[in-house]
Formats: C-alpha cells, structure tokens, sequence
C-alpha cells in the first residue's frame, strides 16, 4: 500500500467528516483575518514601495520612500517626540494609578467617591478632551493661567501649547489626567486578588507600609503591571487624537509624533500640499515596527512575572 493510500484511508469515512465540519467552523475566522488584516498589511506594504498620490495608479519605487525616511528630519523629530512620548506616559500612567490604586484599597472614608472622580476623564473622549484642555492652557483667558495668577505664579503665565518647550509636557499631563482612572482601576481589581495573609505576616514582622508596598504588593502585582505597561506603550506608540487637537503636531513639529506625521502626508494637510500616500505608508510601516515591539514586550514581561 503506498503512502497517499494510506493516508486517504486514514482520513475517510465519518474522521473525515469530522475534519471537514473542524474546518468549516474556523473558515469564518480565516476568511475574517485574510481579509482584514493579512490583505490590508500585505496592501499597505505594497503602497509603501510606491510614489502615489492616493489618485491614479501607484508608481513602484522600490525601497525609496525608506531611503528617504532616512534623509528626512521631521521624521527623526517626530520618532524622538513619539519615543519621549511613550517612554514618559508609560512611566506616569503606570506609578500614579498604582499608588492611587493602593490609597483607595486602604478603605479610607469617601474612597468610593474620590474612585468615581478619578475615574471620570475615562468616560469623555480623547477629541473632547484636548479641546477642553485646548481652552484651558489658552494663553490670554485660559483656566491655568488665571489659576496661577491667583497664588501669585502669573509670571508663569503664558500661552502653554505655543511654547516648544511646554508643549509637550502639557499634553502628557491631559494623558495623564484622561487615562489615570482606567489603570487605576485595572491595578484595584490586582489589588483584590492578594492574599491578605501576607500583609497580616508582615505586619507581625514589624513591616512598615512601605516595605509592605515594596515587598508584597508591587511583587504580586507584576502581571497586572505587565498589562498596564503594554497597553500605556501601544497608547504612546499610535498617539494622534489627542496631539492633533491640542497642537496638530506644533508649534513647529515641538509636538510632532508618527501618528499626526503621516496624517499630514497622506493627507496634504500640510499647507495645502500635496498627499504622498506611499510615502507617509512607509511612516506607518515604522509605526508598525514598534507596535510589534511592544507586542513583544508584553510576552517578555508576562513570561517573567510568570516565571518570578
């Protein structure tokens, strides 16, 4: 008996059946994906190797869109600002929801209301809150300034997201004001799944609160941190809403990331010129990179606090 014999009749008669209804069942998922997500990367890729203005038929230019990557220096600017970006966010958003995690864990009177508080910003939308916070950093009758004018700062007072130099971090504090309850929240729920046994042991050795945060719970919180960090730099990576309604990416690139960089380009909204589709693809090409990378940090970090 030849091997093709032996393997239609192993998979004849009722197996074979089986086998056919297992596949049907995850053609829709196939399909889903091949459409979805294979051919639209797979389509992007392609774009990315051509000079096309997002009309008429796509010119291929192999590799130039990415040798010109190389040579432009607001790409540099906005891949620096998105790196500061996420590397700060990332930070901020993953220490002050813990700790504000770890306060309204205590049980303290009003720690109900001050969690809704906290958790409200969530609820309201990344467009309507850079134009809130727009208003408020508002050079001539904005909240900020008045505020510090109020406690005798006024020599601080000044147009905040016309300034190179505080743009920026007054974007990152509205990143932080909007997204702060969510993570909050996520660490909370961490917070219940501790065992309570070893706070009662620590305390009977004497430890303080803050050897209990530093020896029990940021320890046993190393899954739920390797969520929030993943989540806070895929956020920092595919920033846009919030950076294009604050600024569009100003004032001259300060606040320019990838994201509002290839918007511009594919859309020519860049004074007036024209779109270069294949070229800002190329941008989104490195946007994807260091999305992968994040997606390779979460495994790295769920694989070690697994194996801690």
């Amino acid at each position: 008996m030849s091997a093709s014999t032996a393997t239609v009749g192993r998979y004849s008669g009722p197996k074979l059946q089986r086998y056919l209804v297992g596949y049907l069942f995850i053609l829709p998922i196939v399909a889903f994906f091949l459409t979805f997500v294979l051919y639209p990367f797979a389509r992007s890729f392609y774009i990315s190797l051509t000079q096309w203005a997002g009309f008429g038929v796509p010119r291929f230019v192999g590799l130039m869109n990415y040798q010109n990557l190389l040579d432009d220096p607001i790409f540099w600017q906005s891949l620096r600002t998105t790196l500061v970006y996420t590397v700060v966010s990332t930070i901020l958003q993953t220490i002050l929801p813990l700790l504000l995690a770890v306060l309204l864990a205590a049980g303290w009177r009003g720690s109900v209301l001050f969690r809704t508080i906290f958790f409200m910003p969530q609820v309201v939308s990344l467009v309507v809150s850079g134009v809130l916070w727009q208003i408020m950093y508002d050079g001539n009758f904005g909240l900020i300034n008045e505020a510090l004018k109020g406690i005798g700062l006024g020599g601080l007072a000044h147009n905040w997201l016309a300034d190179p130099n505080t743009v920026l971090p007054a974007i990152l504090v509205v990143s932080l004001w909007q997204s702060a309850g969510f993570f909050m929240l996520i660490y909370f729920a961490g917070l219940q799944g501790i065992d309570q046994t070893l706070y009662e042991a620590a305390k009977v050795d004497g430890a303080t609160k803050l050897k209990e945060l530093w020896y029990i719970t940021v320890p046993m919180l190393r899954p739920v941190t390797a969520v929030v960090v993943t989540l806070n730099v895929l956020g920092g990576v595919k920033a846009f809403e919030l950076i294009f309604v604050m600024t569009g990416g100003g004032p001259n690139h300060a606040s320019e990331v990838l994201g509002t960089y290839l918007y511009g380009l594919a859309f020519g909204s860049t004074a007036g010129a024209i779109p270069v589709v294949g070229y800002a693809t190329a941008v989104s090409m490195v946007v994807f990179v260091l999305g992968m990378a994040a997606v390779f940090l979460q495994f790295w970090m769920t694989r070690r606090a697994r194996d801690v």
